[in-house]
């Protein structure tokens, strides 16, 4: 090129740089070519459904981000209790959503509602289904209090619709959270016009039950195949496959919502205790302290229980007993304007969104509890529990749905009913070889005794013995030497309890207590500290234990774009 003498080179090589990005710029035919085969991917020819390449999550209902990040899990404040059973480490978790709130009366009732629709308790095969997600109301009695109001009006009546459900054991907590990522998923698709117009609110039955994986793995067996509900989405022609130019039929593909298309929304679960301890933390709004010497006292800055902001100074910031007798303050004075629960957002925020991270009620959270948090092993998304199941083959080689016919319940230690699976799910079977074989992250299906060991909780198990290498112990050589509390159903259909008695046991400790987290109502604020750990075992409730749910973030850490450095 010709350099103009009268013009100045910097100037000539800033016009050609800018000649240069507008030519790149401009949108050419490789835009949706594959960088490593030059396919057109972004088409429903492709690996991925037309549009969905660059779909980022959107934020299901009732839901806030979290962003992840590193963090110190475990007390670092003096354990006064001396459990010993949260020692600090650094932890790091992974991005994810949590509720906003705890999971309301409101709320809880729109899922019982939906199943005494679907699942009438008025027909014999249904009849403790109802029953066996219905909290257990009598959990506010007392032998020495008058508590019948809340026993009668608690869950119902509409004064306590916005506050936390309680009486809900952990297993409930887990069916409430399938349950609502069902109906979620359920209004994504007729909104992306896979499913019929209304067809949340249709009369459905439970022989043509909607369920999300049912609908990924075989979308034609979902609503038992009833095409009037079920749609081929957007994509798919109105007139049906068109034949081809030799005069067969050309399959259509990707007419059903696939993961790859990117709307589908993962599950609603129970968070992992880290999730919850790192989300009631929130860290990110102290940045003036160094995180990862410590983390706060409580969800709020500063070390006291009262606001001291001006327009609400000495108010206190959480629901919980400041004292013997004294759950609320007294009458007319700046007390936590409480006796028992509160409606939920009734206190500030936490520096992430979220409302009653500390006080109000406790919250499950999906962990197995044991005294010992195994962080030699892993510092990443720590969590104790894992089952691992793969769906079920049938002998025709295709997955099984179950059917009405299929119900069974589980009998828990309580002796309530609970259904392992409902009509329209998929029947989940232990993972075996052919996922474990010649693997190095995991062996087995069930992993919840993994690398366990407490020798306080342990006194009669045989460390090394043959029968522990085998995996076949006594009753003498259980880790956890819990009470084992035996509900049966016999021949004639009653059911027969007999509770364990024995002298012998040494812990409350087994494969079915979970991790509870944050103070309540009835707690003092030492356990307001989000590093406070407690158990409790999964089939029973109390008046002071609530949840929320959580969902995992699929793909990026943050909603924060970066630009590549240079």
């Amino acid at each position: 090129m010709k350099v103009n003498k009268t013009i100045p080179l910097k100037i000539m090589l800033s016009l050609a740089l800018i000649l240069g990005l507008a030519s790149c710029s401009k949108k050419s035919k490789s835009d949706s070519a594959s960088r490593g085969t030059g396919w057109n991917v972004s088409s429903s020819k492709g690996g991925f459904a037309k549009g969905s390449t660059h779909k980022t999550q959107e934020t299901g209902p009732g839901l806030v981000f979290v962003e992840g990040g590193t963090f110190t899990k475990g007390l670092v404040q003096d354990d006064v209790m001396h459990d010993w059973n949260n020692v600090p480490n650094q932890q790091h978790v992974m991005s994810f959503y949590m509720d906003e709130t705890e999971v309301t009366n409101l709320m809880y009732l729109e899922y019982l509602e939906w199943l005494k629709k679907v699942y009438p308790p008025t027909e014999e095969n249904y009849k403790n289904i109802y029953e066996g997600a219905s909290p257990d109301t009598l959990v506010w009695r007392n032998r020495l209090g008058y508590n019948e109001t809340m026993t009668n009006n608690y869950l119902r009546h509409p004064a306590y619709a916005n506050y936390p459900v309680v009486g809900v054991n952990w297993v409930q907590a887990v069916e409430f959270s399938k349950w609502r990522t069902d109906r979620v998923n359920e209004a994504v698709l007729e909104k992306n016009g896979y499913l019929k117009k209304n067809a949340k609110s249709l009369d459905v039955s439970a022989e043509s039950n909607f369920n999300t994986e049912t609908y990924l793995a075989a979308p034609t067996m979902t609503y038992g195949g009833n095409e009037e509900i079920l749609l081929k989405g957007k994509g798919a022609s109105k007139k049906g496959p068109k034949p081809g130019k030799d005069g067969k039929v050309i399959e259509e593909k990707n007419v059903y919502a696939q993961r790859s298309s990117g709307i589908l929304l993962p599950e609603y679960r129970l968070p992992t205790e880290s999730e919850w301890e790192y989300a009631a933390a929130a860290d990110v709004g102290q940045r003036e302290y160094n995180i990862y010497k410590g983390q706060k006292k409580y969800p709020w800055s500063g070390s006291y229980t009262r606001s001291g902001k001006r327009s609400n100074k000495g108010f206190q910031l959480a629901n919980f007993k400041q004292g013997n007798g004294d759950y609320g303050g007294i009458a007319g004075w700046s007390d936590d304007g409480a006796d028992i629960t509160n409606a939920v957002k009734s206190y500030p925020a936490n520096d992430f969104g979220l409302y009653d991270m500390a006080g109000n009620v406790s919250e499950w959270v999906a962990d197995v509890y044991r005294p010992i948090v195994d962080v030699e092993t892993n510092d990443f998304n720590y969590f104790r529990g894992n089952v691992y199941t793969k769906n079920k083959i049938g002998k025709d080689g295709k997955i099984e749905i179950i059917t009405n016919k299929d119900i069974v319940y589980d009998t828990l230690s309580n002796g309530k009913l609970v259904p392992k699976y409902l009509a329209g799910e998929i029947a989940q079977v232990p993972v075996d070889e052919n996922e474990t074989y010649l693997r190095q992250n995991f062996s087995t299906s069930d992993n919840i005794n993994y690398r366990d060991g407490d020798k306080q909780s342990s006194k009669y198990y045989k460390f090394g013995g043959s029968d522990a290498e085998k995996g076949k112990t006594s009753e003498k050589e259980v880790m956890y030497n819990a009470p084992v509390h035996n509900v049966k159903i016999d021949s004639l259909g009653n059911m027969e309890r007999k509770y364990d008695k024995s002298s012998k046991r040494t812990t409350m400790i087994n494969d079915a207590v979970r991790v509870y987290k944050g103070g309540s109502w009835r707690d003092r604020a030492y356990w307001l500290d989000p590093a406070q750990r407690r158990f409790f075992p999964q089939d029973m409730a109390t008046d002071y234990i609530g949840f929320r749910c959580a969902m995992s973030r699929v793909g990026s850490k943050s909603n924060t774009k970066r630009s590549p450095r240079n």
